[in-house]
């Protein structure tokens, strides 16, 4: 049989002139030459010099190397959704400890818990129903995050005993120069992106009271417990109302000789998180819960929208409906802090404050209030003057208090700013985002980077967190951002993003207007403002945590400025040349090629199964 060309066969096929079956002969067929450098017509072309097309399928993308700083929930749960999420992702995590686990390693003072009810602190896809207490002990909450490290193997990214002492910005390299210590050597590392997952309080701060160091006793900041102390038998002053005080004063008073709890401010000690009766709450429908996964999500569901409604309290009542919450509360909080002094007026009067309940965070102090009443513990509400070799002297006429040991509950760092040297174009953002700095505050873009800090991201930074909700929620949704952040740059060839300074201060101009609105701008000292009374609040998101939720849903990629790893800086060269490798796969002209073509085709199309609202919405095809 004759050859013919492909168009003839088409053609007959197309309009046979008989019944008689063609057969086209494909290496004998006629094919034009092919310029092999075809050029692109003169008076066409309008870009010079010509962009050189890079030879590579649009979606064969470029591993990012990823430091991570910190081993705590943040930490645990990027080294899991990081490398599910991001493709190629070359990821280590520097930890400074000794194990992971953040606060819930470092803090093991008698009486650490977490005041959140322990259901609702976990992981959101990692469920545990078999939780000893409704608010767990710091040392259980620290073995459901090492159980969940070990179930997912996740101690090939995490370096132990390694600390970050500083980060520069390369803009020569286009990566992030990090110097780590750890027992045996300094050395530098190199990332494409920086991850800060530091947490809140993770850097304890003692006072700096006159006389300090001259002090002979045992002196300890409670969330630097020294487990070789017993307290039993011994005068402790115990300085801090904070949430470390209030759990740690009922342990020590069960078992010290005399305590001396100075109390610079007043505070609201509230029901724990959750309710008042919450531990029977619990206890009523934990048994039910463990019975299936069905009931178990039902029962979570119902602690968890508890948590997440409790945003209508933060308002003025002029302002907000929910304002009227607040007005609730203080007679709520009130009438129960009188119950538990019982006939202690003059404690309950040095204890209430002025401000409204939500200005600082509700502290709740199961048997803090008790423990104040019992004869054996002194309410010093005078202001330190200094210490003494033997014990602290007040302003009230000199009077000293000797004590055999001091445990200082006197907060962390909460200036919210990074927890080392971070360094870019000759700024240390470290510096500049304190007091004294420029602009000598937290000026985030959506509480996630920095303008000026290429490749740089922030878990839990200033801004982070809806002051209702659940906290590994948020972090879980910071990371997916922070996963769509990497797959665009290591997608679209980019070599350096970081948010504009427009839309930084946009954001900026959004929180001076929206928190003069709540109680939290009232005139009282609280980590939401830095320790500074009537100061910007930093520690909270501007909103609720279902609105933190669609903000953090899809990215706003006009926000931010690029540089591009094109030698031509084209923002297109990763087109590459047309080709994906799926392309690539099918080219062989193999009837298996083990990828599919249209995984939008689904069988569920046939019963009308399929959601639409997500169709053709995935950012990865099977």
């Amino acid at each position: 049989m004759s050859s013919r060309s492909r168009l003839e066969a088409i053609r007959d096929h197309l309009t046979p002139v008989s019944a008689t079956p063609s057969i086209i002969v494909e290496d004998e067929a006629e094919v034009p030459p092919v310029d092999p450098a075809p050029q692109f017509p003169s008076n066409i072309r309008t870009v010079f010099p010509p962009l050189e097309l890079e030879e590579h399928p649009i979606d064969d993308i470029r591993s990012l190397r990823v430091i991570v700083v910190g081993g705590g929930i943040s930490g645990i749960l990027s080294a899991i959704l990081l490398p599910t999420k991001v493709p190629k992702i070359n990821l280590v995590i520097y930890e400074r400890e000794s194990d992971i686990g953040g606060v819930w390693h470092t803090n093991i003072y008698p009486g650490v818990r977490c005041d959140v009810p322990a259901h609702a602190y976990q992981s959101t896809f990692e469920p545990q129903t078999t939780w000893s207490t409704a608010y767990a002990a710091g040392a259980e909450i620290k073995a459901y995050w090492k159980g969940i490290v070990e179930k997912h193997q996740l101690n090939k990214y995490i370096r132990l005993n390694s600390r970050v002492t500083k980060a520069e910005w390369s803009e020569e390299k286009g990566k992030w120069l990090v110097r780590v210590e750890s027992a045996d050597r300094v050395h530098e590392d190199n990332a494409d992106f920086l991850i800060t997952a530091t947490g809140h309080f993770s850097e304890p701060r003692l006072p700096e009271y006159p006389g300090i160091k001259e002090y002979d006793g045992h002196l300890r900041h409670s969330s630097n417990w020294d487990p070789k102390f017993d307290p039993s038998g011994k005068r402790i002053a115990v300085i801090g109302n904070g949430a470390s005080g209030l759990q740690v004063l009922p342990p020590l008073q069960k078992v010290a000789a005399h305590i001396d709890h100075y109390a610079r401010n007043k505070t609201w000690v509230a029901a724990p998180i959750g309710g008042e009766n919450f531990e029977h709450f619990v206890s009523e429908r934990i048994e039910k819960a463990r019975t299936s996964p069905e009931e178990y999500l039902k029962f979570r569901k119902e602690l968890e929208i508890q948590l997440f409604s409790r945003f209508g309290s933060i308002w003025y009542a002029y302002i907000r409906r929910g304002g009227e919450k607040n007005k609730t509360a203080r007679k709520t909080i009130t009438k129960l802090m009188s119950e538990r002094l019982g006939n202690r007026t003059d404690l309950l009067n040095a204890i209430v404050p002025d401000f409204a309940p939500n200005c600082r965070r509700l502290t709740p102090g199961p048997g803090y209030l008790e423990a104040l009443t019992a004869e054996n513990v002194d309410y010093v509400t005078c202001p330190i003057e200094r210490f003494t070799r033997t014990g602290i002297q007040t302003t009230d006429e000199g009077i000293h208090r000797e004590v055999d040991a001091v445990i200082c509950s006197t907060g962390h760092d909460i200036s919210f700013s990074t927890a080392f040297p971070i360094v870019a174009h000759g700024i240390n953002l470290q510096t500049a985002w304190r007091p004294g700095g420029n602009p000598g505050f937290p000026d985030s873009y959506l509480s996630l980077a920095a303008p000026g800090f290429p490749n740089l991201l922030i878990l839990l930074g200033p801004n982070s967190t809806g002051p209702a909700g659940t906290l590994c929620h948020s972090v879980e949704n910071t990371i997916t951002y922070c996963a769509r952040v990497l797959r665009k740059a290591s997608r679209e060839g980019i070599r350096s993003m970081a948010p504009s300074v427009a839309a930084t201060r946009d954001f900026r101009a959004y929180c001076e207007s929206f928190f003069p609105r709540t109680v939290m701008s009232e005139y009282c000292s609280s980590w939401y403002n830095g320790g500074i009374k009537g100061g910007r609040i930093h520690g909270t998101w501007p909103g609720s945590a279902s609105h933190l939720n669609l903000v953090r849903r899809n990215a706003r990629w006009e926000d931010w400025d690029y540089t591009y790893l094109n030698p031509q800086g084209n923002r297109f060269a990763w087109l590459g040349n047309g080709w994906t490798q799926k392309d690539v796969a099918a080219s062989t002209g193999e009837a298996d090629i083990g990828v599919d073509l249209t995984p939008w085709l689904q069988a569920e199309a046939f019963n009308g199964g399929v959601d639409l609202r997500e169709y053709h919405e995935h950012w990865w095809d099977p």
